[in-house]
């Protein structure tokens, strides 16, 4: 068995120990970026200090003129009062600057952080984890949800640094000026907070499904665009535009819960401010009215009060932050969270360029998520640098088999081992750079020939890519495409034909030059000239190499030196095509099928 295991799927509400670890994780997001944070909220500070400053000195101005005949000396303290006020301001609005430019950047960059962290975490997760998970849903955890994140990463701290220091700030200059008029305010802080936290738990399971339901529509799109030739050559546009309508309706219904309670709460929080405005209205008039609070008092208060519902405003749009970003932390540390069925053993080794001999010892498989095992007690020895070809009807385990040796799956049973070695204590990097495996699902890149070519070898220069084009049948066909090697082949190759495409993925496997050769029935697909032309390729890129050939078409593996036949219980035959024809088994029912097709 692997020495490491996929972690169990995240639970609805995770432990208080997973918990812990993730605000752990969330708080590790900030370590690179500690100084410009600590800028960010010295900043905060001084927005939050600039604006609770103005009602005290708009006091000291009202009080002090409040009796004084005009003259120079309250027009000097009034232009002094207005010049230090301006000097606050300006000094308001260059810490906002900062905060608005240098926190935004801060945020951009922790999301970028994440989005690369879960880009390279999804590439280590093995072809197990990749069966089960649907290519549209890690998109829109690594694209939307991360963009959520840059948003909380930036607004989090600082605004929550902004509306406590503002709150106390203008509170404390409340007490101040009336204690008991500020009495009555505190007093409608427990009920808006209450209020909040409803609504907060309604917007959260809202948009905990609306996540969820446009993940399915980016996974609805990707599967549409990319089977377009399909969905066109069944004529089935409308069918496609009614299972997007589908998804597109229920993403719409997701959100309109989300809006509904977002609405309220923003409702609730304009209300509370508005609501406080009125109380201090009121009943500071009543008590300026009984002469217990003076004119410049109930200035200062109303200066305050607008100081106070600023707080109230950014609260709101923490939550809803907090609501989107904490939805979308989540669902990325349920990848991070998952570990790979195949990883590297504790001491595995660096593999130096192997002979190629491979043996399977008493080998068990199957599937994760339980079913019938695909083998069971299976021994094969493959000499180095032999020819072997794999043939049976399908569902026997063919391509399995073959994806066991450079561990896209590991065995559940016995061992692999490559040139006498286990390969679980062989580092994955350096085995699989030694496998080179050619499919009959040819996958090419976005991009043109020559960066399609280098996949193979990143480092290859340009002479040794049209040599290896060369040695697979396809540097004449290159040469006549519009750019040359330069030529964009569009999303998977296709402006090729398929002979073309496989033989490109033939020169991308000669510039890898690896020790073993895999052909997972590269030429089933292909017209007879292509085939030859892949088989040629083929014959050359498997000279000197462990090379086995899953064969669709027996024709193509007469030449083989070892014809393996799997059944249902395992290797049923092996043998020349000769010696198999003479035993009138297996293999002679399939090459008499064959004929007859």
């Amino acid at each position: 068995m692997s020495s490491i295991t996929r972690a169990r799927p995240s639970a609805a509400h995770p432990s208080p120990s997973k918990s812990r670890q993730r605000w752990r994780k969330f708080l590790s997001y900030y370590r690179p970026h500690l100084p410009l944070l600590a800028a960010d909220l010295a900043a905060a500070l001084i927005v939050a200090a600039a604006a609770v400053a103005q009602p005290l000195v708009a006091n000291l101005v009202t009080t002090g003129l409040i009796g004084l005949p005009p003259g120079p000396d309250v027009l000097n303290q009034i232009l002094l009062a207005g010049g230090l006020m301006l000097l606050l301001l300006a000094v308001q609005v260059g810490a906002s600057f900062f905060v608005d430019y240098q926190g935004h950047m801060m945020g951009a960059r922790i999301e970028a952080d994440v989005r690369q962290e879960l880009f390279e975490h999804a590439q280590k997760l093995s072809f197990g984890y990749h069966d089960r998970t649907r290519t549209g849903q890690l998109m829109s955890r690594i694209t939307n949800d991360s963009l959520w994140l840059g948003e909380l990463f930036h607004h989090g701290p600082e605004d929550l640094t902004i509306t406590v220091l503002k709150f106390a700030g203008a509170m404390a200059v409340l007490v101040y000026v009336d204690p008991a008029l500020a009495g009555c305010i505190a007093l409608l802080v427990p009920f808006a907070v209450l209020y909040a936290l409803h609504f907060n738990g309604r917007m959260s399971r809202a948009l905990a499904r609306s996540k969820q339901e446009i993940a399915a529509v980016n996974e609805r799109v990707e599967d549409a665009l990319g089977g377009i030739r399909v969905v066109q050559s069944f004529a089935n546009e409308r069918l496609e535009s009614g299972r997007f309508a589908t998804h597109n309706r229920r993403f719409l219904e997701s959100r309109r819960e989300g809006y509904r309670s977002e609405a309220w709460f923003s409702l609730g929080a304009d209300t509370f401010a508005q609501l406080i405005v009125i109380i201090v209205i009121i009943i500071g008039a009543l008590r300026v009215r009984e002469g217990e609070l003076t004119l410049a008092d109930m200035l200062t208060f109303l200066l305050a009060v607008g100081v106070l519902v600023d707080p109230v405003q950014r609260l709101a749009n923490i939550i809803r932050l907090w609501q989107e970003g904490h939805t979308g932390f989540v669902r990325a540390m349920e990848i991070l969270e998952v570990e790979p069925d195949v990883a590297d053993r504790p001491g595995a080794m660096a593999l130096p360029r192997p002979s190629g001999a491979i043996s399977f010892r008493d080998v068990g498989f199957h599937y994760a998520g339980g079913g019938a095992p695909v083998f069971s007690g299976l021994n094969l020895k493959i000499e180095a640098g032999s020819f072997v070809a794999l043939v049976g009807p399908s569902g026997v385990g063919k391509t399995t088999l073959c994806s066991l040796i450079p561990r896209f799956y590991d065995v559940t049973a016995g061992a692999l081992l490559l040139d006498g070695t286990d390969i679980r204590d062989i580092t994955l990097a350096s085995l699989r750079r030694q496998i080179g495996v050619v499919q009959q699902d040819v996958y090419l890149f976005a991009g043109t020939v020559a960066e399609n070519l280098r996949y193979g070898r990143p480092d290859a220069s340009e002479e040794e890519i049209v040599a290896a084009a060369r040695a697979a049948n396809a540097h004449d066909f290159i040469t006549a495409l519009p750019d040359g090697y330069a030529t964009d082949i569009g999303q998977r190759g296709v402006r090729l034909s398929g002979g073309q495409k496989q033989r490109l993925t033939i020169a991308r496997a000669f510039l890898k030059d690896p020790a073993v050769l895999i052909f997972d029935e590269a030429t089933s697909a292909l017209d007879t000239e292509s085939e030859r032309l892949v088989q040629e390729s083929m014959a050359r890129l498997a000279q000197g190499r462990t090379t086995i050939v899953i064969a669709h078409r027996l024709s193509t593996i007469r030449q083989a030196e070892r014809i393996l036949v799997l059944g249902p219980d395992g290797i049923e035959e092996d043998g020349t095509h000769e010696a198999l024809m003479q035993q009138g088994g297996a293999y002679w029912r399939l090459q008499q099928l064959a004929a007859r097709i």
